[in-house]
C-alpha cells in the first residue's frame, strides 16, 4: 500500500473515470493529490459506453494518447419507429477539433489507461479499498477521516476536497447539496454481450412503445442493448437467462452470445443547485445525473474535471485568487442542466407512451426532416448545447473570438517539422497566443515577467509556409483551423488551460490583454 500522506493539496473522493481524469490533470499541473476509492479495484462490468469529440479532447488534455484505449467510431445514429420507419438520423461520421464526433468504448479499458497516467505523476497517490468516513472544514482546508483497507483509520488534511464519488455521493450529502428539482425515473434492463454475429456498425434506437430498445456496437465485438421495463415487470424476472434469451432472439440465437452483464438500472435526470460549498466541490454524477439517451453522462463529468482542475491548480500554486473557484459552478451548472434537458427530450422520442403518440411524434419528425435546413440542423446535432459560457472567468465584451467558448483545434507544425494537434502545442499553461504575429513582440519586459509568474506562456500560430513574422515557439497552422479559420491575422488571445478563450484583441494591445486577464485571475 502507498504511504498515506498527512497533508495534500487536493483530496479526491472517487477513482472512477471522472475522478481519475481530475487526478491526472492535477498531476500534470504539479499539484499534490490523494485520490481514494472504497472499491478495491476497477469494476469490470461495462457502464458508460459513449464519448463525443469534446470528451476525447479532454482526454487528450489529460495526457492520453489516441491509442491508449480501444474505441469504435460511430458513422451514424438511427432512430426507427415500427409504424413510420426511420424518422431520425444523426450524422456522426467525420471529426471535430481533431477527434471523431462519436465513439463507443469499454469503460474498464479507459479506467486502466487513466490510472496508468495517475501512477506516472510524482505528486499523485491513489488508495483503493479506502473509504471516507467523514470530513470537516477547518480554517486552512479540510480534515478528512479515512478508513483504509486494513481497517485502521487515518486523518488527512487537504486544502480542497472534490467529490467524484458518483450518484450516491457521500460528499454531496455531507455538504447539504442533495439533488433538487423535478426528475423522472425509468427502469431499463442493460445487456452487454460479446461475440455478436453480423456486421452491425452503428447506434440504433428502436422506438417501439411496446418496448423501446436502443442498441449499439462497442469495442471487442460487443453490443449493448437497453430494454425499457413495462409496468409490472420486476428486476428478478428481467434478469433471468430465459428472459434475456427471448429479448435478444431478434439478433442472435440462445447460446451464441457471451453475456458480460445483465442488470436493471433506473435512469434519472437530476442536478444540484450548487456544485460546491466552501472548500468542497462536486464533479460528475456526484453533481448531476444525465439519462443516457444522448451519451453525455461521462462526457459532462470530463468537462467538469477540465474546468475545475486548472482553477484548483492555479489557486494552490498561488498563481490566482481563490475567488476564481466560484466560477466553476457559474460555468458548469448551466451547461450540464441544458444537457440533461436535451437527454429528457430525446427520451420522449425514444419512449412514446402508446401507439398513437408514436405515430404522432415520429410522423411529425419524419415530415419536418423533409425540409433540408431542418434536416441538416437535426442530423448534425444543431440542437446540442454548445460548451460556452454566459458568465464566468473571462473578460466580457465583443470580440473576434467568442470569449467564454473553446478555441478550435487544428493540426500544426512546430519549427523542427513535428506535426501535432494544437492543444499539444498549448500544453498545460495559460497561453498568450498570437495569430499571424507573435505577441511577445508587443509585451513590455514588466508585463512579460508578470505573465510568466502567473504560469503564462507565449506562442504563435501562423499561416502555413509563413516565414517573415515567425518568432520563438511558433507553429504553422496546417489546416486553417486557427488562422484565418479561427481568428483574423494580427489577432491575439489569452487561452485558459481548459482551452477556453479568456480574452482577445489586436496583437498590438497584448500588454492590455495580459494586464486585464491577470487582474481577473488575481482579483485586483
Amino acid at each position: 500500500m502507498s504511504q498515506i500522506p498527512k497533508s495534500v493539496d487536493v483530496l479526491v473522493v472517487g477513482y472512477g473515470p471522472v475522478g481519475a481524469a481530475l487526478t491526472a490533470l492535477l498531476g500534470r499541473y504539479g499539484v499534490k493529490v490523494l485520490v481514494v476509492d472504497k472499491a478495491p479495484d476497477i469494476l469490470m462490468s461495462p457502464r458508460a459506453i459513449a464519448l463525443d469529440n469534446e470528451a476525447l479532447r479532454v482526454l487528450q488534455m489529460v495526457g492520453l494518447a489516441e491509442d491508449a484505449f480501444d474505441k469504435v467510431a460511430i458513422p451514424y445514429v438511427r432512430m426507427r419507429c415500427p409504424f413510420v420507419g426511420d424518422f431520425g438520423r444523426v450524422n456522426s461520421s467525420g471529426s471535430i477539433d481533431g477527434h471523431p464526433k462519436l465513439v463507443t468504448f469499454y469503460q474498464p479499458d479507459l479506467e486502466r489507461a487513466l490510472r496508468r497516467l495517475v501512477s506516472g505523476h510524482e505528486t499523485t497517490i491513489a488508495l483503493t479499498g479506502t473509504e471516507v468516513l467523514g470530513f470537516e472544514e477547518v480554517s486552512d482546508g479540510v480534515r478528512a477521516t479515512l478508513k483504509v483497507a486494513d481497517g485502521t483509520t487515518e486523518i488527512v488534511h487537504s486544502r480542497y476536497l472534490v467529490g467524484a464519488d458518483g450518484a450516491s455521493s457521500i460528499v454531496r450529502k455531507a455538504i447539504g447539496q442533495d439533488f433538487q428539482g423535478q426528475t423522472y425515473s425509468e427502469d431499463w434492463l442493460i445487456v452487454d454481450a460479446k461475440n455478436v454475429p453480423g456486421g452491425f456498425d452503428h447506434i440504433e434506437f428502436i422506438c417501439d412503445p411496446k418496448r423501446p430498445t436502443p442498441h449499439m456496437i462497442a469495442p471487442g465485438n460487443r453490443i449493448r442493448w437497453e430494454f425499457m421495463l413495462r409496468p409490472g415487470e420486476s428486476r428478478e424476472e428481467m434478469e433471468k437467462d430465459e428472459t434475456i434469451a427471448r429479448l435478444l432472439s431478434p439478433w442472435a440465437k440462445a447460446g451464441e452470445l457471451q453475456i458480460e452483464r445483465k442488470a436493471v438500472y433506473r435512469f434519472h435526470a437530476r442536478s444540484c443547485n450548487e456544485y460546491s460549498k466552501g472548500r468542497a466541490f462536486l464533479i460528475g454524477d456526484a453533481a448531476h445525473i444525465t439519462p443516457p439517451f444522448v451519451g453525455q453522462g461521462l462526457v459532462a463529468g470530463l468537462r467538469d474535471a477540465a474546468n475545475l482542475s486548472w482553477k484548483l491548480a492555479w489557486v494552490v500554486k498561488q498563481q490566482a485568487s481563490p475567488a476564481i473557484l466560484r466560477t466553476y459552478n457559474q460555468e458548469r451548472r448551466p451547461h450540464a442542466t441544458k444537457m440533461i434537458a436535451l437527454a429528457k427530450l430525446m427520451g420522449k422520442l425514444v419512449m412514446p407512451s402508446n401507439r398513437f403518440m408514436a405515430i404522432l411524434i415520429h410522423g411529425v419528425m419524419a415530415l419536418i426532416r423533409k425540409i433540408p435546413l431542418v434536416r441538416r440542423h437535426l442530423d448534425d446535432l444543431g440542437i446540442k448545447p454548445k460548451n460556452e459560457f454566459d458568465t464566468g472567468l473571462f473578460v466580457r465584451g465583443g470580440s473576434a473570438l467568442r470569449r467564454g467558448s473553446v478555441l478550435p483545434q487544428g493540426v500544426v507544425r512546430a519549427q523542427d517539422g513535428t506535426a501535432m494537434l494544437s492543444d499539444d502545442a498549448l500544453g498545460s499553461a495559460l497561453s498568450l497566443v498570437g495569430f499571424g504575429r507573435h505577441p511577445g513582440d508587443y509585451l513590455s519586459a514588466d508585463t512579460a515577467a508578470q505573465w510568466a509568474a502567473r504560469g503564462g506562456e507565449t506562442l504563435q500560430f501562423c499561416q502555413r509556409g509563413e516565414s517573415v513574422h515567425r518568432g520563438p515557439n511558433s507553429f504553422e497552422d496546417l489546416d486553417n483551423r486557427l488562422t484565418p479559420g479561427g481568428a483574423p491575422y494580427g489577432w491575439c488571445a489569452v487561452i485558459r488551460p481548459d482551452r477556453t478563450v479568456l480574452h482577445d484583441g489586436p496583437v498590438e494591445e497584448a500588454n492590455r490583454l495580459v494586464r486585464e486577464s491577470l487582474a481577473l485571475l488575481v482579483g485586483s
